[in-house]
C-alpha cells in the first residue's frame, strides 16, 4: 500500500536523497521516493502498521514526518510575520552598522561609543537569528550525523560571522577599538534573511505549480441533491451513497459518477474531457463528476462516489506523478550527495590560503562565508520535481494523464509507435453492412448471432446488438475465444461467429469475400451459415495525428486483428505504412518485444484488455481514455478525449519538460561552477575583485526562484 508523509526540515536534495536512501533500507519498505518541492515522501509499505519505522527512522535524521495535510493558511501568514519583522530589524541592525559611514543622522550616544554601538548590534541581531533559528538547529544536527546540507552552510557562514562578532566585542570591551570596524552582525544575519526571503518567494512561485491540481480539486460541488424518502433533501457530496439518486438541475455541476436513470439534457464535460461541444445524455448514458448539466434537469444512479470517481481518480494520478522522480533527478541528487562536504571542503581551504599569502583573518572568514552562502544546492534539487509538477498539472490541463515522472520523461524518446486499430484509429463504432444467410433467413442468422454476442464484451458484439431489435433466445455454454470469435449452444445446436481463423480451426468450409470490411462468420460444426459485413468509421483527426508523429520523427506501425485488407485499407487512408494484420492478443506484446528488440524506443496506443500486455510491455503505455479499466490501469499515460491527436500531446509535452529540466540544470550547474570560485576569491589577484557574504546569500536565494520561474515557463506552451 502507498503512503504520502509531510516531511519538514528538508532544505536541499542532499537531505532528501539521505532520506530516502535510509528508509528504502527498510526491510518493511518496498519503495520509496522524496520529492523536495512538495516537501513530501510516496512510501510503498507491506503494512500501515510499520508506518511508525518509517517515521521514527525519517526522525532520527533530524526531519519531521508525518500523515499528509495541506498547509494551513496561519502556518503561511506565521512565516510571512517572521520575515517582515527579521527586515524591520535588519534595516534598524544596517543603520546602527553603516550609518556613520554614510554620514546618516545617529544618536551621539551610539555614534561616539563604539561598546555602545556593538552591543545594540548584538541586541538586534540574536531576535533574527532566533526567527530563523531552524538554519541552525538542523544544520548542526545534520553535521553531526555527518550528512550536512544547505542547512548546514547557512548554519557554519552565518555562525562563523556571528562567533566572529561575539570575539570583536570582547575585544572592543578590552580597550582594542580596531575591532570596532570588524563586526559580522550585520553580515549572520541579512545571510538568513535573506535566504528566507528567497524561499518565501520560492514557496509562492510552488505553489502556483500546484494550480492544475488545485483547480481540479474546486472542480467538484460541495453539495449534492439526493431522493430519500421521494423527497429531494442536500447532502454532502461526500456523503452520497453508491446507489442515491441525485437530482442534477440546470447549471448544476454533477457531483459524482452515475448513470441517468430519468430526464434528457446536455452536458458540458469540458472540465474533465476538454472537449468543448456539449454531450446529449438519457437514460443509459453515463454521466462524470464535475460535469456541468446545461439545460435539462436528469436524475442519475450513483455509481462511483469519493475517492472511486473519475475527478479524484485524475486527481491522484497527477499528485502521484508530481511525487514521483524522473531518471533524470537522479544525477542531481548524486551531485548533490556529495556537494555539501565539498563546499564545506572548498571554504576551509580558500580560508586557509588567504591567511597563508598574508590577508588579515577578516578578509579570510569574509571569503569562506561567501563560499559557504553561495553555493546552492537547493537549485540542483529543484529543477526536475518542479518542471515535472508543472507538466503534469499542464497535461492534466489537457485531458493528457501521465502516472509517473518516469513515463514523461521515457516518452520524449519514444522513435516508435505501435497503434491498435479499433477504438484507436477508428471510432471503434462500427455499423452493420451487410448480411448474407446460406441456410436461414438474415432476420434468424442475426437473432443467432445477436443472442450469442449478448454475453461478449467485445466492440463488435455491441455493434450487432445495437443493429437487431428483436428477441434474444436463450443462451448456454458460452466461450470467448480470444483473438478469434466466439461459440455457445442455442436449443441443443453449438454455434460458431468469429473471423475466418475460427472457421479454419473448426475445419468448416466458407465462401469468402474479396472486401475490405470485417467480417463476422457464422457456423455449425457441420456448415457455414453466412455473415455479416462491418465497417468502423475513422476518427476525423486519427489522419492529421499520423502526420505530425511522421514530422516528429516517429514511425507508427498498425497492430490489429482485423483481416488484412480492413487493416491496409484503413492504414492508407490515415497515411501508415508499415501493417501488421489478424495478430492474436498474445501476439501484441510479442510484436512490441520483437521492435525493442530492434533498439527501438516503443509506444503502444490501445483501449481494449487485449492491448494490455503490449501496454504494459512497451516503453510507454498510451490508454485511449474511452478504453477498458484495466488497459487505463496498464499503462503510462491516459488520454481522457479519446483522441488520438493527444498522443502527439503528449510527445511534445514530454520533450517540452525535458528541454525545460535540462535548462533548469544547467544553468544550476554553471551558477554552482562560477560562483564558487569568484566567492572564494578567484578575481581578487588580477582585479581586486572579491563577494561580500551579503550579496552571496542573495544570490544563492535568486538562483532557487529563477529555477522555480524557468519551469513555470511550461504553463504557457501551446500544445
Amino acid at each position: 500500500m502507498q503512503v504520502i508523509l509531510n516531511i519538514t526540515g528538508m532544505s536541499c536534495s542532499a537531505c532528501s536523497s539521505r532520506i530516502e536512501k535510509m528508509v528504502n533500507k527498510l526491510e518493511c519498505v518496498k519503495k520509496a521516493e522524496v520529492n523536495l518541492l512538495t516537501n513530501s515522501m510516496v512510501v510503498d509499505i507491506d503494512d500501515k502498521k510499520n508506518l511508525d519505522i518509517v517515521i521514527k527512522t525519517v526522525e532520527k535524521l533530524g526531519y519531521g514526518a508525518s500523515l499528509q495535510k495541506k498547509i494551513k493558511k496561519e502556518e503561511k501568514q506565521e512565516s510571512k510575520a517572521k520575515l517582515i519583522t527579521s527586515f524591520i530589524l535588519l534595516i534598524m541592525l544596517m543603520y546602527v552598522s553603516m550609518g556613520s559611514m554614510l554620514s546618516l543622522p545617529m544618536p551621539e550616544v551610539i555614534q561616539n561609543n563604539p561598546q555602545i554601538n556593538a552591543i545594540l548590534q548584538l541586541a538586534l541581531t540574536i531576535p533574527i537569528l532566533i526567527l530563523h533559528r531552524h538554519y541552525f538547529i538542523n544544520g548542526f544536527k545534520n553535521l553531526i550525523h555527518l550528512s550536512p546540507n544547505m542547512d548546514s552552510l547557512i548554519a557554519i557562514g552565518g555562525g562563523a560571522a556571528f562567533v566572529y562578532g561575539i570575539f570583536a566585542i570582547y575585544k572592543i570591551l578590552t580597550g582594542d577599538l580596531h575591532y570596532s570596524h570588524q563586526l559580522y552582525f550585520e553580515s549572520s544575519a541579512m545571510i538568513v534573511t535573506l535566504i528566507s526571503l528567497g524561499k518565501y518567494l520560492e514557496a509562492r512561485a510552488k505553489h502556483k505549480t500546484t494550480n492544475a491540481i488545485n483547480q481540479l480539486i474546486d472542480l467538484s460541488p460541495e453539495k449534492a441533491t439526493v431522493l430519500r424518502d421521494g423527497k429531494e433533501e442536500q447532502i454532502l457530496t461526500k456523503d452520497v451513497k453508491v446507489g442515491d439518486i441525485v437530482v442534477i438541475k440546470p447549471g448544476e455541476k454533477i457531483p459524482v459518477d452515475g448513470l441517468v436513470i430519468e430526464g434528457t439534457s446536455y452536458v458540458d464535460q469540458s472540465a474533465i474531457t476538454g472537449e468543448s461541444m456539449e454531450v446529449k445524455k438519457e437514460i443509459g448514458d453515463e454521466v462524470m463528476t464535475a460535469s456541468i448539466n446545461q439545460n435539462g434537469s436528469i436524475k442519475i444512479e450513483a455509481k462511483k462516489v469519493g475517492e472511486d470517481t473519475t475527478l479524484a481518480q485524475i486527481i491522484k494520478l497527477v499528485e502521484n506523478a508530481s511525487a514521483s522522480k524522473a531518471p533524470i533527478g537522479k544525477l542531481a541528487d548524486k551531485v548533490s550527495g556529495i556537494f555539501v562536504p565539498i563546499v564545506i571542503a572548498i571554504a576551509l581551504i580558500a580560508t586557509i590560503i588567504w591567511l597563508i599569502v598574508g590577508k588579515d583573518f577578516e578578509f579570510a572568514l569574509s571569503i569562506g562565508i561567501a563560499v559557504l552562502v553561495i553555493s546552492c544546492p537547493c537549485a540542483l534539487g529543484l529543477a526536475t520535481p518542479v518542471s515535472i509538477m508543472v507538466g503534469t498539472g499542464k497535461g492534466a490541463e489537457n485531458g493528457i494523464l501521465i502516472k509517473s515522472a518516469e513515463s514523461l520523461e521515457n516518452a520524449h524518446k519514444i522513435d516508435t509507435i505501435i497503434l491498435d486499430k479499433t477504438g484507436t484509429i477508428t471510432e471503434g463504432k462500427a455499423k452493420v453492412k451487410n448480411i448474407k444467410s446460406k441456410k436461414m433467413s438474415e432476420e434468424e442468422l442475426l437473432q443467432i448471432v445477436a443472442s450469442i454476442e449478448k454475453t461478449s464484451e467485445h466492440v463488435i458484439a455491441k455493434t450487432i446488438l445495437q443493429y437487431y431489435e428483436g428477441e434474444i433466445l436463450k443462451v448456454q455454454n458460452f466461450e470467448a475465444i480470444p483473438g478469434k470469435g466466439v461459440k455457445a449452444d442455442i436449443q441443443g445446436t453449438t454455434y460458431f461467429v468469429g473471423n475466418e481463423k475460427l472457421m479454419q480451426e473448426n475445419e468448416v468450409h466458407i465462401e469468402k469475400e474479396d472486401i475490405a470490411q470485417t467480417i463476422l462468420y457464422v457456423s455449425t460444426k457441420q456448415e457455414f451459415l453466412g455473415h455479416i459485413t462491418i465497417e468502423d468509421s475513422i476518427k476525423k483527426d486519427s489522419k492529421q495525428a499520423i502526420e505530425e508523429l511522421k514530422k516528429m520523427h516517429i514511425h507508427p506501425i498498425m497492430l490489429t486483428g482485423d483481416n488484412k485488407q480492413v487493416a491496409e485499407r484503413i492504414a492508407k487512408e490515415v497515411g501508415i505504412e508499415t501493417v501488421i494484420a489478424e495478430v492474436l492478443p498474445q501476439d501484441k506484446e510479442r510484436v512490441v518485444r520483437e521492435e525493442q528488440e530492434k533498439g527501438r524506443n516503443v509506444a503502444m496506443v490501445g483501449d481494449g484488455i487485449n492491448d494490455s500486455p503490449a501496454l504494459a510491455r512497451a516503453n510507454v503505455g498510451i490508454a485511449i481514455g474511452a478504453g477498458t479499466d484495466i488497459a487505463i490501469e496498464t499503462a503510462d499515460i491516459v488520454l481522457i478525449k479519446n483522441s488520438i491527436l493527444d498522443v502527439v500531446k503528449a510527445i511534445r509535452l514530454s520533450k517540452q519538460t525535458i528541454k525545460n529540466i535540462k535548462m533548469s540544470l544547467f544553468w544550476a550547474f554553471i551558477y554552482n561552477i562560477i560562483g564558487i570560485p569568484i566567492a572564494a576569491g578567484i578575481l581578487e589577484p588580477a582585479f581586486g575583485f572579491t563577494l561580500n557574504p551579503m550579496i552571496a546569500a542573495a544570490c544563492m536565494s535568486l538562483s532557487s526562484v529563477s529555477v522555480v520561474c524557468n519551469a513555470l515557463r511550461l504553463r504557457k506552451i501551446h500544445l
